[in-house]
């Protein structure tokens, strides 16, 4: 077995330049060993590790410089989980024209900003760098939260899983498209269900008709929970329309069905038939029905409102702003 000493040098090997180990190795004092775990504990939180979950904050040394990029920054992949990714380490948050002249981009004092995947977020619009670049405004010192965050996390999104998985997505959206949240028709046989039918007659029929006559198609609906089968020639006039959109359009319509549970409004929005808080009433019909009779749970109800309002409201405003020149 390696004598004590050995054994710590080897320890701070990945942390500790070879002069340094050279220079502790003999006489190894108690002083010294000290020096050297503190020098090592400093490296350790120093902000080049070269980590994943690590943002690259001032520029490095001259030694360092050759192998690491001080003209950027790269989110962690973290930065889409929504966990707090580390404190702010930029004072000033600007835009500026993309290098090769084809869209916009955020810079963080004099970096370009960069989504976890390491590319540029090369934005379509001015308007919507300038949304963005508002978020990392808004951000405090002592953390970067990505949570408050929606419209770079949409951006990542549009940016790199939507030119890689684009056939998935909109296979993804077709299958859940005959379960259509406004397809769902309550069987209105229940206490528990009473008058749930008449509202969604009223609020939900004429996007039915809307459907009709823009896609060419009556829908069906159904009382199932496992819902029932659309006709082929509107479930083909919908998937053409997937395939027609552009990757942030895809990425804004795929983050509103998750949210929606429903194809349908997305679309709508998209087509400009619905606006949000139409949507937002669409989709919370049935629950704010039963909120009105049962009462509001605090914590539960409340906070799935708020959600939803973020999602849907962010997601049309980053539809709206990408298609700004």
């Amino acid at each position: 077995m390696a004598p004590p000493t050995h054994r710590l040098l080897r320890s701070l090997r990945p942390f500790v330049s070879s002069s340094r180990l050279r220079l502790l190795a003999s006489p190894f004092s108690s002083s010294a060993a000290a020096a050297a775990v503190a020098a090592a504990e400093e490296e350790k939180k120093s902000p080049w590790r070269e980590a994943d979950d690590v943002i690259y904050v001032r520029r490095p040394s001259s030694a360092a410089a050759a192998t690491r990029d001080s003209t950027s920054v790269t989110m962690p992949m973290a930065f889409m989980t929504g966990s707090v990714v580390g404190k702010r380490f930029y004072k000033e948050v600007t835009t500026r024209l993309a290098d090769d002249g084809n869209g916009w981009t955020v810079m963080l004092d004099y970096r370009t900003l960069k989504t976890p995947a390491k590319r540029v977020l090369n934005l379509p619009s001015l308007a919507l760098a300038k949304a963005i670049a508002a978020e990392w405004e808004y951000q405090q010192t002592d953390g970067i939260r990505p949570f408050t965050m929606p419209l770079m996390k949409l951006a990542c999104t549009a940016l790199e899983r939507v030119p890689l998985t684009r056939v998935r997505v909109i296979e993804n959206l077709m299958k859940r498209f005959h379960q259509d949240l406004v397809f769902c028709r309550s069987p209105g046989d229940s206490d528990l269900t009473k008058g749930v039918r008449e509202k969604q007659e009223e609020k939900i029929d004429p996007i039915l008709d809307w459907v009709q006559s823009e896609f060419g198609s009556k829908p069906v609906v159904y009382t199932s929970f496992f819902g029932g089968k659309q006709d082929e020639g509107l479930t083909r006039a919908v998937e053409d329309v997937l395939k027609k959109t552009n990757d942030c359009e895809l990425a804004v319509i795929d983050a509103m069905a998750a949210a929606a549970h429903s194809l349908v409004i997305p679309l709508a929005i998209f087509r400009g038939r619905l606006g949000i808080e139409e949507a937002i009433d669409l989709i919370r019909l049935e629950e704010d029905l039963q909120v009105d009779r049962w009462g509001l749970v605090e914590g539960g109800h409340d906070v799935d409102i708020a959600d939803l309002k973020v999602q849907m409201s962010s997601a049309a405003v980053f539809l709206g702003l990408s298609r700004r020149s």
